[in-house]
């Protein structure tokens, strides 16, 4: 493991947000938003300290890739397998179907009532939820008004958006000021989402 004590006082600000991102939201930050965070006004400012990092054996990078930076010197535990149950539509409803698979993820481990959907889609992309990412729910039968769920309809369509309700039944509100909302007299609620994990 590398020694942290050789890093400069900004390279291991650095590195900890880095460590912090991906623990806590599932992926790392791009170069944009280091700079932001550290006022860094040039990308090869910041490059310049990723590959300080790198050399000194902390982060493994990935050229022309904007968010590819893996941890090096960070254990984690054993990867927990869930099941991927099939695709979910950030979009336009998709007919549901189970066609499940193992899933590595560590950060929810415990929970035996969790599963993964694959998202196909991009009206949820304002909630950085965007196509080809596993959105991770937890079994839930409601939904609070705003929170992000995974839904079925009477006519077996599956879809992922923030769920409303009124006199008139359910509007799934996406997050993408491009698309307009859906409007079902009712839906199931399969699930609610605590996390998105993007593979590269």
């Amino acid at each position: 493991m590398a020694d942290l004590d050789l890093l400069t006082s900004r390279q291991k600000e650095i590195y900890e947000f880095i460590r912090e991102k991906i623990q806590n939201r599932g992926y790392p930050p791009t170069v944009r938003e280091i700079g932001n965070q550290f006022g860094i006004k040039s990308p090869n400012g910041v490059m310049c300290h990723l590959k300080a990092l790198q050399k000194k054996g902390l982060i493994e990078r990935v050229p022309h890739m904007s968010r590819a930076i893996k941890m090096l010197d960070d254990p984690i535990s054993p990867p927990h397998n869930l099941k991927v149950l099939g695709r979910i539509a950030a979009g336009q409803p998709l007919e549901a179907i189970e066609n499940a698979e193992d899933f590595s993820i560590e950060e929810w481990e415990k929970s035996d009532e969790t599963f993964v959907l694959q998202v196909s889609g991009e009206s949820m992309i304002e909630a950085h939820i965007a196509d080809g990412d596993f959105a991770v729910i937890q079994q839930a039968d409601q939904a609070r008004d705003g929170q992000i769920a995974a839904v079925l309809d009477d006519d077996n369509n599956a879809t992922l958006k923030r769920v409303y309700r009124d006199r008139r039944g359910v509007r799934l509100e996406p997050a993408n000021k491009s698309m307009k909302p859906i409007f079902r007299d009712k839906v199931k609620i399969l699930g609610i989402l605590v996390g998105v994990v993007r593979k590269y």
